[in-house]
Parts: C-alpha cells; structure tokens; sequence
C-alpha cells in the first residue's frame, strides 16, 4: 500500500519538494500489485473513452461500438492480464437485447467493467483463493480511485464461461457477481422463465426474506428459428411426396428433378453455388416489466408472440460465407484465386508447350494441382465454345459503365468465354491452361482455313480498342474470313463470267464492292443528275456526264466520263469546270487492332518525315481518296478536293447564296466560286499536293485494296499461336475478374439501390486493382 512520509520543523520546505513520494521499501508484494492495478485504473479514468479511443483502443468485431485497452502486470512469479471494457453509444442509451455481445454484458447487463486473467493456455483461474484474492486486490485499487467499476475473474473450465465479479456500489453495500453456464443437460425447470425466476429469487434465501418479498424486474426476448433446410431433409421431403403420389396412383412418367437455390441466376451455367440462407431466425421483445411470483413468470412466457413490442427477423447465413478459410465455398471467387496462382507460374517457362510436356514437369506430374483433364473433357469445352450458331449478342447493354474500365473482353465474346471455361477445367491450374488453349488456337486456325464463320466474334463491327489484345486480334481475324469469303467468291465469279457479254460482267463488280465495303451500286452507271434536261446512253460502268449539254467556258473540251460517284455534294460547283461536284464512294480505312496503331506510330517517328505523324499514317488512304475524287470528278483540281475532304483548308470569299438564279447560267449562278487555300495548304511543297499530282483517277472498286485481309488474318494467327505465357494468363486474368463481375451484374434483385451500389463499387475496386497488369499489356503493345 502507498505511504506518504512527511517532515516537520525547519524543513517544511523541503516537505513541499518531497510531498507524495511513494515508499514502497517496506510494502508487501500484494500492496505493490495494488498499487499497479491502481495506477493503470488512475490513467483509464483520467483519460475516459474518447481518449481511449483515439490512443488506439481495441474495436472488438462483435458488438461494433465495444472497445477494449490492456495492460500486463505480475504477481507472485505469474503474468496476469487487466482488460478494461467500455461502450460507445452515439446516443448516450445503454443498449439492451444486441447480439453478440460480451458474455459478461449478456449476464450481468454491464456496459463498462474490468477483466482480470492470467496469461496462460485457458486464460481462466482454476484456484479459488487465487481467483478471491485477485478480486480482493482489483476491489482495493477502484475503491482508492473512487470508481465503481465491476471487476470479473475467468473461474473453471473455459467451456463453461463462468465469472466471479465485484463492484463496490459506493455504500456499505457490495455487489457480487456469479455466472455460469451449462453446456448440455440442462434442467428441464431452468428452459422456462419460470424455473429462472425461481432460480434467481433463491439466491436471496441467505436474507430470511421470504419469495414473494421480491419485486423481479426483468426483459424477455424469444427467437424462433427456422429448422435447417439440408440435403439429408430433403431426400425425406421426397420420399414423402413419392408416398403420397403413389397413394393417389398419379404417375406422369417423370422422375422428379431436384431443383437448385440458383438454377435460374446467371452463374449456373457454371457452378452451383451453396445457398447462403440456411434458414431464417424471428426475435421478439416484450419491454421490461415486473414480476412478484412464478406464476406471473409462466403467464408472460406463455402470451402471444404478437403481444411483443419488437419484430426483427434476420437471414441465418453460411458460415462459409462468413468465413472461407478453407475454401469450402466454390464459386467465381474461388477459382479466381486458382486464376491468379496460374499467372505466377506462367514466368516459369518461354513457351506455353513447355508447360504441356511431361518432361518439364518433373515430380509435379503427380501432383493433382497440375493434372490435365482427360481429351473426352476437353474436347466437350471445345464444342461449347465452336459449337454452331454461338454468336455474340450485344453484350454492351449488359455491361456497367464502370466495367469498361477493365481491359478485358466483352462477356459473350469468344475469348471472353475461353476464360470462364478455363476456370472450371481440371484445377484451373496453368498445365490445363496452357493445354486448353493450344487446342483453341487449333480450332481458330481451322476456322481460318476452312473460311468458316468465328463464333462469338462479330465481323462487322469497329474493333474496340479498349478491350484486351486477344479479343482484338480474333475479332480482326473474324473480319479478315469475312472478307476472305468474298474475295473467294469473286475469284469463282470471274472464272464463271468468261465468255460473257460486257453487260453481265458488271454484276461481278458487287463481289469487290463489298470487299472493299463499298455500296453494290458504286461501280454501277452513275444517274444523271435529277435537274438535267436529258441523259446519255451508257455502255458498262462509264458514264456520259449529261451536264456537257450546257454551255460552260470548257464547253470545247470532250465530255468527261465520270466513275465511282456516290451522288451530287450539294449546290457545290468546280472551280475550272461549270459542273456539279460529285462525292465519290471511297474504301474504308484499314482495320487495325491496338498494337497496329502502336506499330505505326513507331515506324512514322523512327522516319520523320516532314509530313505529320497522323497524316503519314493515313498517306494510303488519302491517296486512294484522292485517286476516287479525281475519278468522280474528271474535270476537278486540287483545290476542289480540298472544298470537298477538309473544308476548313478553303477560305471562302464568297457572299451571295449560290442556290438562287439559273443554273444552267454561269454569270447568274456567280460561277466561279470565289476564295483561296488555307496557309498551309498553299505553303510551297505542300504533302498533300504532292499526293494529289501522284494519285491516278481510279474510283475505290478499281483500286489495289488498302487492307490484304490474307496477310492480316495470317498475322493474327501467329500472334496466337507464339503468344507467350504470362502475357495469356495477364489478359486472362482481366477478362475472368471483368466477365464474372458482369455475370453477377446480371443478377436479377429488382431494384435494390444498395446491391447497385455495392456491384459499382466491385466493378472500381477491380479496375483500381488490375490497373498494373492493364499497364503491363499497353507496354507489351508498344
């Protein structure tokens, strides 16, 4: 115990200096325990909860709002542990009927109170005079502080959870405390409130009161479970109904169809997920009230469950749900995890057959991590995939906005599919990956060759370049068999049409237009235009421009003959020639897929040509435009292609409306049109003027194509096949988390904000993680 030595006489000065000094020379090891306890207690106190809080108080799971500080002491050669439990309540209430509350809370009905305890195995106090003697020292340190604190001791086995407690109630009166629990075996007597009260009054007999002395003021709360739903019920539930059918002597013919939780949600087609409800549990809670005998006890326990003040009923979830540790839980989730063990192997090896073949194995062949499933397995996840009339839908409907982010593949595309087979075949591991995939690339090579459709790939489509590189380069190949199929055809054409007369060939031309994805009429004779007074005869896909009919400046030169027009571009006039001008049907730009546009952008810098980078990107196609206006527009110049392909490089001085006034009239239509090149149009060495001087008159059916859908398509194939293994398992990765996600998204819950918000939220969490293997295919394309 603390003693306090004081001085008198003519050192009173120095008794101010040495006032409050603690000499602990002549205490008792249990009086320095005390005054451990003591000064641990003196600090919580002084500090009070919300200090506690922000000095890092321990936030215990269950109750959410229970915190917790210790603080190690010893005593007699043994380590005990001094825990102090307190609430934060934001509305100052002490909370009554909360699950999962501390087990001295559901006793005693404390909010704050102190845990003493030895550091050992059990944590419990076996001996009784050591259990009474730590209560005695904890009681002597809360009365020195003046606090009111219950002190618990852990007492027998720790199975049972059994406490022994003292709080001082700051007069000569001492509360006791004694809990304890039966595990199994319980009285009969002590299941019904009733026999507690009985219980609970009996404790009182050392008064000589007698019971009905007692006014007990109690809550009560009653939960009704639902009886677990399992498999083994089930098959009872069947058989029951099989008796009774068979009673009634109805037989349809039919064996019954056990019917899964989740057979209509979008996973099924992959896996049958355990149902996380088990069952449902109803807790009702009548207000506290009083009670004088047992027989009012009874009477209350038997009333009507609507007579209780509160309802709250609450799922009974799967413990796996709760807790995968052991990975119990199947689902996207869990092979996923398989997914992303696959990834880190696959820098093991160069080649994705170094993984198939069985001497690079080693020991792991026998290892069921890395087994390959049997052919009849793959060949099945095959025909899935190849099967006829599997065609991709239109998938972007279903996606979210947030899901765009992940650099994946589309949910029903084809590669987009591979992944969630390859997370279902064997183990998932990078053997069966790498296997399952040599056969996939067999089966696009043979598509390739046999100009067979791709399934689940669209061929009429813009490549979407934020997807990953694989759906890129299969939906180029799907675009390449496309046109192959039409360039096949039109070779068969032309065999077939020799001999011919001139005016069947040119439906030979419709092959090519499509090919070069031109209208079927672009080679066809051109119409003439809607306001000429007479047209001309025409002979195969030349035509006599009727406009040669009215008198213009060039009225002395031959008739042009105009090819590959698409139609009249407005009330616009040529600059040297009183004509109409006329757009002309044009090819469309080469299909290319991310690393394309990466491998050009490369070449044009590493040339650096005066010419700007994106202009020397595109100098085939702005030739094969030229080359289509100049064939549309016989009599046109350089700057009539420019008022046509880039307006804002034409600086126009013209006022009047050109549509008023005779248009058979050059004065009156203020022919010719006034103005003059932009700046850099006119500068000296102009690219593009270059280009025009060098472009033939060609309309697009006549001109070379600008994209070899041949070459195109066998590039694609030997990107697949060389592709090496982690840059597989990183694209796979993405697209697998991306397409689970939209699966889930798919899931009808009607139209519950918060599952919306909980699947956007899922959708960022993966875009913000994936983002380095994002970052890593952008470099491998650069």
């Amino acid at each position: 115990m603390a003693s306090s030595i004081a001085r008198g006489g003519e050192d009173e000065g120095e008794d101010e200096e040495f006032e409050g000094f603690d000499d602990f020379t002549i205490a008792s090891s249990w009086e320095r325990f005390i005054s451990e306890i003591e000064a641990v207690c003196r600090l919580w106190l002084f500090d009070g909860p919300k200090n506690l809080v922000d000095k890092g108080a321990e936030c215990l799971d269950h109750p959410k709002n229970l915190y917790k500080v210790k603080s190690e002491l010893k005593y007699g050669g043994k380590d005990y542990c001094l825990e102090f439990y307190f609430m934060i309540n934001k509305d100052g209430q002490a909370t009554e009927w909360v699950d999962n509350l501390h087990n001295i809370q559901q006793s005693f009905g404390v909010n704050e109170f102190l845990v003493i305890a030895p550091l050992s195995a059990s944590g419990v106090v076996l001996d009784s005079p050591e259990s009474s003697k730590l209560l005695s020292a904890v009681a002597i340190a809360l009365s020195n502080c003046g606090s009111n604190w219950p002190a618990f001791v852990p007492v027998h086995d720790p199975s049972r959870k059994a406490y022994i407690g003292i709080q001082s109630t700051g007069t000569i009166f001492t509360r006791r405390f004694d809990a304890d629990r039966i595990g199994s075996q319980v009285p009969v007597r002590l299941m019904h409130m009733e026999g507690l009260y009985e219980l609970f009054v009996a404790k009182f007999a050392s008064f000589d009161y007698p019971m009905n002395y007692f006014k007990v003021s109690f809550g009560m709360k009653l939960t009704y479970r639902t009886p677990p739903f399992d498999d083994d019920e089930e098959d009872v539930l069947e058989n029951v109904e099989a008796e009774v059918k068979e009673s009634e002597e109805v037989n349809d013919g039919y064996d019954r169809i056990k019917v899964q939780w989740d057979d209509d949600c979008p996973w099924a087609e992959w896996y049958s997920a355990e149902d996380p409800i088990k069952g449902f549990e109803l807790i009702t809670i009548w207000p506290r009230n009083t009670c004088e005998s047992s027989m009012e006890m009874a009477e209350l326990e038997n009333a009507s469950s609507f007579d209780a003040e509160k309802w709250s009923l609450y799922p009974l979830i799967s413990p796996n749900m709760i807790d995968d540790s052991d990975g119990k839980f199947i689902g996207f989730a869990s092979q996923l995890r398989l997914l992303v063990g696959a990834l880190e192997r696959s820098f093991d090896a160069k080649f994705l057959e170094d993984f198939v073949s069985a001497e690079n194995i080693g020991s792991d062949n026998s290892n069921p991590a890395v087994v390959i499933p049997p052919p009849t397995v793959r060949d099945r996840v095959l025909k899935e995939l190849f099967h006829d009339g599997a065609q991709i839908s239109s998938s972007l409907d279903l996606e979210s906005k947030n899901s765009r982010a992940i650099k994946g593949a589309p949910l029903e595309s084809l590669f987009a599919q591979f992944c969630l087979q390859s997370l279902w075949f064997g183990n998932c591991n990078v053997r069966a990956i790498a296997t399952l995939w040599i056969e996939f690339v067999r089966e696009v090579r043979w598509c390739w060759e046999e100009s067979q459709p791709l399934p689940r790939m669209p061929s009429d489509l813009d490549i979407d370049l934020s997807s990953c590189l694989i759906h890129q380069k299969l939906h180029l190949l799907a675009i390449c068999i496309k046109k192959k199929n039409l360039l096949n055809h039109e070779n068969h054409t032309s065999v077939e049409i020799t001999g011919q007369s001139s005016d069947d060939k040119g439906l030979a031309e419709f092959d090519r237009n499509e090919i070069l994805d031109l209208p079927q009429n672009e080679s066809m004779v051109d119409e003439f235009d809607s306001d000429s007074p007479d047209s001309e005869g025409t002979t195969g896909n030349l035509t006599v421009d009727a406009e040669c009919a009215v008198a213009s400046p060039d009225a002395h030169k031959s008739c042009p003959i105009r090819k590959g027009s698409s139609g009249i571009v407005g009330n616009m006039m040529l600059l040297h020639s009183f004509q109409k001008m006329h757009a002309p049907y044009t090819q469309d730009a080469p299909v290319m897929t991310e690393d394309m546009h990466e491998e050009r952008l490369h070449a044009a810098e590493v040339c650096g040509d005066a010419f700007s980078t994106s202009g020397q990107l595109e100098r085939d196609i702005l030739s094969s435009d030229m080359s289509a206006f100049k064939a549309a527009n016989p009599d046109a110049v350089f700057e009539d292609f420019i008022r046509w392909h880039s307006p804002g490089d034409w600086e126009s001085e013209e006022i009047e409306d050109r549509s008023t006034g005779n248009k058979e009239d050059p004065d009156q239509c203020n022919w010719p049109p006034r103005g003059k090149l932009s700046q850099r149009m006119s500068e000296h060495g102009n690219s593009w003027r270059k280009i025009w001087n060098d472009s033939p008159a060609l309309p697009a059916s006549e001109q070379k194509p600008l994209f070899d859908p041949i070459r195109e398509g066998e590039k694609v194939l030997h990107y697949l096949e060389t592709l090496q293994p982690h840059h597989l398992l990183e694209q796979m990765v993405c697209s697998a988390f991306k397409v689970s996600a939209d699966t889930l998204n798919q899931t009808s819950f009607g139209n519950l904000q918060l599952m919306k918000t909980k699947l956007n939220q899922l959708y960022i969490t993966l875009a913000s993680s994936l983002r380095p293997l994002r970052e890593v295919q952008q470099q491998a394309t650069s």
